[in-house]
């Protein structure tokens, strides 16, 4: 049970490790891509989300209007996670080689070994970077598509709700994970498989991460110490054991 918190404590320590002197330079474009993409998510978003749920409401007959204290929570709690995961999502691919960048430098600070990467190293690692994010993207929308019809069916969307969530704080901890995992080899299908060894773990991380990209200002930063927490997790967990 002791993973439950120690997730919430990985990231926690990976914003304090934002402003250390040797990493501050691999913060830049992580907090640069955040920054121009959520200052307009969050304008945009909360009055998306405002105006559908007031027209839900009024779709409700009169009769049935005591539902919408049951119904207009759960849609603003799906919606708001649905569309600040698309944003995460759009954003790692985005920043995907620099974030790489940035979890190689925490674990060498960790570890005391040598720095191994650089601008170069950046540019090579362009394609496979957005390969493995397409990856994902393909491994969210098979499973994704399904539970939002689920959404949609009256009598089973608060538990809907509750498995969305869930997902989806595992995706950003299979999100995040990949950076130090992939800078030693190792990929999506190995990522998940060590990540499936410690659920709780990956929920309290990935689910904090997702809490933490819907708060205004936070979410600016919450990619690079996502990077940053994840990169702790690898080290300091022993490497989450081989999986079989």
């Amino acid at each position: 049970m002791k993973d439950l918190f120690a997730g919430a404590a990985y990231l926690r320590e990976g914003f304090s490790l934002l402003g250390r002197p040797g990493l501050r330079r691999f913060v830049i474009m992580p907090l640069l891509v955040n920054v121009l993409l959520f200052g307009g998510l969050i304008w945009w978003a909360f009055g998306w989300v405002d105006t559908a749920s007031q027209y839900l409401v009024a779709q409700l007959p009169g009769w049935l209007q005591w539902l919408s204290y049951l119904v207009v929570p759960v849609f603003v709690l799906t919606s708001l996670v649905l569309i600040f995961y698309g944003f995460s999502v759009l954003a790692n691919l985005i920043a995907a080689p620099f974030n790489g960048l940035l979890a190689e430098a925490v674990e060498a600070q960790l570890t005391g070994k040598p720095l191994q990467g650089d601008w170069r190293q950046v540019l090579r690692d362009i394609l496979p970077s957005v390969l493995s994010e397409l990856r994902k993207m393909i491994y969210f929308a098979l499973r994704a598509v399904p539970l939002l019809i689920l959404l949609l069916v009256p009598a089973i969307n608060v538990v809907a709700s509750l498995l969305w969530v869930l997902f989806s704080a595992w995706m950003m901890a299979v999100q995040y994970i990949d950076y130090p995992m992939a800078n030693h080899g190792l990929f999506f299908k190995e990522q998940r498989a060590r990540l499936r060894k410690r659920p709780l773990l990956a929920w309290s991380f990935g689910g904090l991460v997702m809490l933490c990209t819907m708060i205004p200002l936070v979410n600016f930063f919450v990619m690079p110490a996502a990077v940053a927490g994840a990169t702790l997790v690898w080290v300091r967990e022993g490497r989450l054991e081989p999986a079989g």
